[in-house]
């Protein structure tokens, strides 16, 4: 064991011989100790104090420093009996004696303390010990050295050197002091050692209950009691509410926030300690609660919990901690430092389950939130049969290919698989591959580093390495140049990014849904796709249905979207009349849904109206359709048509395209995705028709 200098002090001011000093040295971490030298000055003091430093190397803990070292003074006194007694319980008992058990006198004892002084009486003297050096000894009771002098054995000390023997206790109250300081700062690195590992298990804990009986489970071993009880403070009604999770069953106890041992330590922010078999008050222990409980309270400690309240500078009383019944002599100062550590560490471990249950409920409103902005929505049975296959995988990492014209909902599809699965908390995140050029693929999907290229003045993480743990939707990957299929097949197989301009491999966790409007198995045929991508993306394939071959869906999705944009401008939705309803069914929707959200928009803005009318879907929705078309444009009227096969064509490429631009609501990049042309193209070929560009 670790022992400094010990600095001897007392009434009599004693001095260390010389050959102490040089034995000890004040700047090391141990006691130098000359080899089977005795000192050959300084009388008992020396030799007292050599065999003390002696002892506090060898002994282990205070019983057995104690027991030799009391031995030894009243050897060097030249006596054969005495030992240290305390006041225990209101008598005086031993804590280490050496010689013959003989009955000392205790109002002897007692005077000597009261005194301050050492008092002799017939065959007896009692020498009071420093209260500072023997605090620890029986819970701070009053201690004494007793040693009996009668009658003045061959080499015994003169009894009237009372300064000499007040000296020498002074020397064993001293060595037990610092044996008792250094035995406690062992217990207290235990304990604390004891306090870390549970708080550690604390953090693991996803239920209050739970956590409650662990944090009083632990106080209850690590405090040697019966019970351990948590009293959270509502402030609102002035009550503790006492979750004593071990040994008592039912509801949880409620007590007024001013009674007992618990409402002093809440008001006074103070620990309180109460012992029945000390001096206590018994008003102070809430006897009613024993009595509901069927318990006796014998002892108790209580510690306050402190929290933050929004501000982390803040500690502010979120309840109390309590401990109850020791089961041994009472609790002390030590079990007040222990109860303390559980108090802090038990307060942020509460604190904390709350903030996570908390943020944890917000996450999953906001993925329901998020999951519910865009339904899968339906009953047709090719979509009843898209819906039951995309629920069966969901659970699952395979990766999956969505087919399906322009406007389908390939899109809602995969988010309908990320938020039916087990990574719906995780982001979903969508790339229109469509639009990646080749020079900025790389980047886009994997992310660069500072000064990588001319333009790249920050780290930037890319798409695959945001969507760890969840979803990367590929739209259009039909759309990828040789290059970035290339490296996009890389990265599925090894599962690792590159950063551009970086060379350490970062690991990614990502479930790929992929979605074309593309014949890929032609694409194949004449190499402009990669077959071994295809079967990695085509592992399960899903095919959305037009909207035109999806009946009464048309009408399921038309009330949605009249629902989801009227509540976004403040109206009651409007209802479809039977007209209205006739139209939307036979309208041939080139654009598919995306075609019908629009023009449920314009109309939810457009028509004040309750009811929506026919006529109101022709002025504010559709475009012209096959059924209702009138004029030459298209072409249903072989009369009017123009011989010429150039002319005809040209007159049903202008009508194609003004009712795709109509369908995607005037979007002319959504209108060229749908026409299978780049927006710029589109324009080209309008100018080369006649037709207006001048929207654009």
């Amino acid at each position: 064991m670790n022992k400094n200098a010990l600095y001897l002090s007392s009434r009599s001011q004693i001095q260390v011989n010389p050959v102490m000093q040089s034995a000890i040295d004040p700047r090391a971490h141990h006691v130098k100790m000359p080899n089977d030298e005795r000192p050959e000055a300084g009388g008992i003091q020396g030799m007292l104090s050599f065999k003390i430093l002696k002892l506090l190397q060898s002994s282990s803990n205070v019983k057995e420093f104690l027991g030799t070292a009391v031995a030894e003074v009243v050897q060097l006194l030249g006596r054969t009996e005495g030992g240290l007694v305390s006041q225990q319980s209101g008598e005086w008992a031993v804590d280490a004696w050496t010689g013959e058990r003989t009955r000392f006198p205790a109002g002897l004892v007692s005077e000597a303390i009261d005194l301050a002084a050492p008092k002799r009486c017939d065959d007896w003297l009692a020498v009071p010990l420093d209260p500072q050096q023997s605090s620890s000894l029986a819970a701070n009771s009053p201690t004494a050295f007793v040693i009996r002098v009668a009658g003045n054995p061959t080499n015994a000390l003169p009894i009237e050197t009372s300064e000499t023997i007040q000296a020498a206790v002074d020397l064993l109250a001293t060595g037990l002091h610092r044996m008792q300081r250094d035995t406690q700062n062992v217990q207290r690195i235990e304990q604390l050692q004891a306090v870390l590992t549970e708080a550690a298990q604390w953090q693991r804990i996803s239920e209050d209950e739970a956590l409650l009986k662990q944090i009083a489970a632990a106080a209850t071993k690590l405090l040697n009691c019966e019970r351990a009880s948590i009293f959270l403070w509502d402030r609102r009604r002035k009550k503790l509410i006492g979750r004593p999770a071990l040994g008592v069953e039912g509801v949880p106890l409620e007590v007024n926030d001013h009674e007992g041992v618990v409402g002093e330590v809440l008001t006074s922010g103070e620990p309180k300690i109460w012992n029945a078999n000390s001096q206590d008050e018994e008003r102070r222990v809430n006897r009613a609660v024993d009595r509901s409980l069927a318990f006796q309270t014998r002892s108790l400690v209580a510690v306050p919990m402190l929290g933050h309240r929004g501000d982390p500078q803040r500690e502010d009383k979120i309840g109390v901690f309590e401990a109850i019944n020791h089961l041994d002599d009472g609790f002390d100062t030590l079990d007040v430092a222990v109860l303390t550590d559980l108090a802090l560490h038990a307060a942020v471990a509460i604190e904390s389950l709350k903030t996570r249950k908390s943020l944890t409920k917000s996450r999953d409103q906001l993925v329901a939130t998020a999951a519910s902005a865009a339904p899968l929505i339906g009953n047709h049975r090719s979509i009843e049969s898209v819906r039951k296959n995309a629920d069966r995988i969901a659970k699952t990492d395979l990766s999956v290919l969505v087919l399906g014209n322009n406007g389908t909902g390939k899109e809602v599809l995969a988010r309908h698989i990320h938020y039916h699965s087990d990574r719906r908390h995780a982001p979903f995140v969508a790339v229109n591959c469509a639009a990646l050029v080749e020079s900025l693929l790389e980047s886009e999907l994997f992310g660069h580093e500072r000064g990588s290229f001319t333009d790249a003045s920050q780290t930037r993480i890319g798409k695959f390495e945001l969507a760890d743990s969840g979803t990367l939707f590929l739209d259009e990957v039909g759309d990828l140049s040789p290059g970035g299929q290339a490296k996009l097949l890389r990265v599925l197989e090894d599962k690792m990014v590159v950063r551009v301009g970086g060379s350490q491999p970062i690991p990614v966790d990502v479930r790929v849904i992929a979605a074309t409007n593309q014949p890929l198995e032609t694409h194949i045929a004449e190499k402009r796709f990669r077959e071994d991508l295809f079967f990695r993306l085509n592992v399960v394939s899903l095919t959305l249905p037009p909207l035109a071959s999806r009946g009464d869906d048309v009408l399921l999705l038309a009330e949605h979207f009249l629902s989801h944009f009227s509540q976004q401008i403040g109206r009651l939705p409007p209802k479809l009349d039977p007209q209205a309803q006739q139209v939307l069914r036979s309208h041939p929707w080139p654009g598919n849904i995306r075609e019908l959200r629009n023009t449920m928009e314009r109309i939810c803005y457009l028509s004040p109206e309750e009811t929506i009318t026919a006529d109101d879907i022709r002025q504010n929705g559709l475009s012209t359709s096959q059924n209702d078309a009138q004029g030459p444009s298209s072409l249903n009227d072989l009369s009017e048509a123009p011989a010429a096969l150039c002319d005809a064509t040209r007159i049903f490429q202008v009508g194609h395209i003004e009712r795709a631009i109509a369908g995607c609501g005037g979007n002319m990049t959504e209108a060229a995705e749908y026409l299978g042309l780049h927006r710029s193209n589109l324009y080209r070929k309008m100018r080369q028709l006649g037709m207006s560009t001048t929207s654009d």
